[in-house]
């Protein structure tokens, strides 16, 4: 959702002041250096970070029949559940979440939502209303469920056998669609009718997994989302003047396209130009719609996805173009949006930055699997689903497209990586914020900018006295703080590991070998960290601790530059609780210069450290960090001048 001698030193150690020689005796820094978590594998999530021989996870196939009631604002139907138990262990009742009951007055989200409101808020007038409730296995069908806030418990008649144990849930339901959705789903009024983004809409199976069984935490605001993966068959009844567009591929467009429309989308899946499937003159009239009256039926499929969203309205323009993959793939990117979202500085090119987007991630990081990629102007700031991101109606230009590219990166985190944004949203927010600052620089010759490589922004929120670290809950954590926490700082932290710490041949291999290892599965934290230690070939644990898992800060300094023997020594500090590797940058006085990296291993004897710089130059000025890199959260010693 959218916010770097002591041999060379040792031969000289005769003529040495005692401050030089005391860095080899002091090993007080070691615990900034130590494994920080228990991270031995087993034989569910290996030591090297990857899923383990016996590795599992549930799985569940959804059947759902919706009808749309614009009079009355709701969603009704069915929900059919196909759940199959991999995990070794039986099951004596299954944990299904009821998301739109967040949206009562009484709910645990409502009750816990300042008084003033914030992002999160919620209508209360909603909730699921539910019937017919059963669960049929083997052995005989069950009824019995408590029902708690956001959560169902599902009893089964007998425990359900482990290692492919199936059971079928079935259940009608009925809701109104909120008009504030919490910024993630609701309903927006515009001239030529009402838009409907819909999600959070059925009653979804909660993750078992290896690590926690249950996964239940209740759904209360700024926590998002973990779910199964499975196979999606998806009908929406609407009124005939109304144009649906969901997640997965529509399987009936003889029946709900007009021969017009069908046409021009088979020019679209040819076309890297936008093409229209409805214009702007034809919202609202029977040119635009197979029938003048009564409903049609919109069936979708989609397969190994964890989710599905879709939108109506009779307000939608709707244009498209084809998606070039990679590996000869190809797809579609597609826009709906109302006559108010129009112009070429506006919606007009939401699919030119849908299809830009959608093919850098798909071209750089793992192929993108799914046909469509369907953006929706809705009231919603900007959210996520597989296939489908909803963004405000309002966002133009470098808005557009950083809210745009943003929401479809997450397809890759956590769509594809399927991590529990709930308990660690930084997986998801932050390595999609991170690999955001790529796709933008790339797009059109960097049209748009990018603050991502310039992790020194962040030192204002950095020493901020009531700042939280990464790890803060995204439910606990300030309002004001969660951007940080959740997408910049992780953001920044993988932009100094790849691009300071680790240098971009290791990291893109660790980081791609970590996509592909996870993709349709759940990696923990540890997981990454595992993973990319392995790969990469280095223990990062100072890095994890002290970034990731702490409220610490990085600050190194140049102490001093001493003439020594015809050559120098050049001392530098560690004042901060983060030790990092030195990048230095020797300016002489003929102005030539050199780069000098120093080991983060350095530190590990204390916070000051002498380096030998042999030269016959005089050198005029020395620059910790020269390229900025580093979220130093003092600058002023950073710069050494000859005097």
């Amino acid at each position: 959702m959218t916010y770097f001698k002591s041999s060379i030193l040792g031969l000289f150690a005769f003529l040495l002041p005692f401050s030089i020689l005391a860095q080899e005796a002091n090993y007080g820094n070691q615990h900034l250096f130590d494994d920080f978590t228990y991270r031995q594998g087993n034989v569910y999530r290996t030591a090297s970070g990857k899923p383990g021989p016996e590795y599992w996870q549930n799985a569940a196939d959804y059947n759902l029949e919706v009808a749309l009631d614009e009079k009355n604002h709701t969603v009704s139907g069915n929900v059919t559940i196909h759940y199959t138990n991999n995990s070794p262990e039986t099951l004596d009742f299954i944990w299904i979440y009821l998301e739109q009951n967040r949206f009562t007055e009484n709910s645990r989200g409502t009750l816990t939502t300042p008084v003033l409101g914030n992002r999160y808020s919620g209508d209360v007038e909603g909730g699921f209303e539910l019937s017919n409730i059963s669960a049929k296995t083997e052995t005989g069908t069950s009824s019995k469920h408590i029902i708690t806030d956001t959560r169902m418990q599902l009893f089964l008649d007998k425990p359900l056998a482990a290692k492919g144990g199936k059971v079928t849930i079935q259940m009608n339901f009925k809701f109104k669609v909120p008009l504030e959705g919490m910024d993630r789903m609701g309903r927006l009024e515009t001239e030529a009718g009402t838009i409907y983004a819909i999600a959070q809409w059925y009653p979804r199976v909660a993750v078992f997994d290896d690590v926690v069984g249950w996964n239940t935490e209740p759904y209360l605001g700024a926590g998002e989302f973990y779910c199964e993966y499975g196979t999606f068959d998806v009908k929406i009844t609407a009124a005939a003047d109304q144009t649906v567009v969901c997640s997965g591929i529509l399987q009936n467009p003889k029946e709900v396209l007009t021969k017009t429309q069908q046409d021009r989308f088979a020019k679209a899946e040819k076309s890297d130009k936008t093409v229209y499937i409805i214009t702007p003159d034809e919202v609202g009239k029977p040119v635009s719609q197979v029938k003048t009256t009564g409903t049609l039926t919109w069936h979708f499929k989609m397969e190994n996805t964890r989710d599905v969203a879709w939108a109506s309205s009779k307000a939608f323009i709707w244009d498209a173009a084809r998606m070039n993959l990679g590996d000869g793939k190809t797809g579609v990117a597609q826009s709906v949006y109302p006559k108010e979202s129009d112009g070429t500085g506006a919606w007009s090119r939401s699919t030119e930055y849908s299809k830009a987007s959608v093919e850098f991630y798909s071209n750089t990081y793992y192929p993108y699997p799914y046909h469509n990629a369907i953006n929706v102007a809705a009231n919603v700031g900007g959210m996520e689903y597989p296939g489908v991101s909803f963004c405000h109606y309002k966002s133009r230009g470098e808005d557009l497209w950083g809210v745009t590219d943003h929401e479809f990166g997450h397809n890759w985190f956590p769509m594809i990586v399927g991590s529990n944004e709930r308990r660690y949203p930084w997986m998801d927010e932050g390595f999609n914020t991170f690999i955001n600052h790529y796709s933008t620089v790339a797009f059109n010759n960097g049209e748009y900018p990018s603050s991502t490589d310039k992790p020194r922004t962040l030192v204002r929120y950095l020493t901020f006295e009531k700042r939280e670290g990464i790890d803060t809950s995204p439910e606990v954590a300030n309002a004001r703080n969660l951007a940080y926490t959740a997408y910049y700082k992780p953001a920044a932290g993988l932009f100094m590991l790849r691009e300071y710490i680790l240098g971009t041949e290791r990291f893109d291999n660790a980081f791609n070998s970590y996509i592909r290892h996870w993709a349709y599965k759940h990696p923990q934290p540890n997981d990454f960290f595992n993973h990319m230690e392995n790969v990469a070939g280095e223990d990062l644990s100072y890095f994890w601790k002290g970034w990731f898992f702490g409220n610490g800060n990085i600050d190194m300094g140049i102490t001093s530059v001493e003439p020594f023997q015809g050559n120098y020594l050049v001392t530098v500090e560690n004042n901060g609780q983060i030790p990092m590797p030195v990048e230095l940058q020797v300016i002489y006085a003929d102005d030539t210069t050199e780069n000098v990296r120093l080991p983060v291993e350095i530190w590990q004897r204390g916070n000051s450290w002498t380096h030998l710089l042999k030269t016959t130059k005089e050198v005029k000025r020395v620059v910790l960090d020269p390229n900025r890199m580093l979220a130093d959260v003092n600058m002023l010693n950073d710069t050494w001048n000859k005097m």
